[in-house]
């Protein structure tokens, strides 16, 4: 009988790119909001929408989704967040 071992860790990566300072402020920005594909996502997206709009003055929003939750977004659906000044991903259900 052979066993077989995986080691699941991975050599760390350098950055390839500098972090993102932290908005101060959702004022005037532009925000998306990533669907995930699970039931009642919808309204939950809906009600942190209005509440973007109305409380932190966020200017524009830009409804994102994904076929189902456990796939990675889909490459233009990942192109659209680079729109965006922040990403909301939310998990229904």
């Amino acid at each position: 009988m052979t066993l077989r071992v995986l080691d699941p860790t991975f050599d760390v990566l350098d950055a390839t790119q500098e972090a993102v300072a932290r908005l101060t402020s959702l004022a005037g920005r532009t925000v998306g909001l990533l669907d995930n594909g699970k039931l009642n996502v919808d309204t939950l997206l809906n009600h942190i929408e209005e509440l973007l709009r109305s409380q932190h003055g966020v200017s524009h929003v830009i409804r994102l989704n994904k076929a189902d939750a456990s796939r990675p977004a889909p490459d233009d659906v990942i192109a659209h967040m680079a729109d965006c000044d922040a990403v909301i991903s939310a998990v229904g259900d």
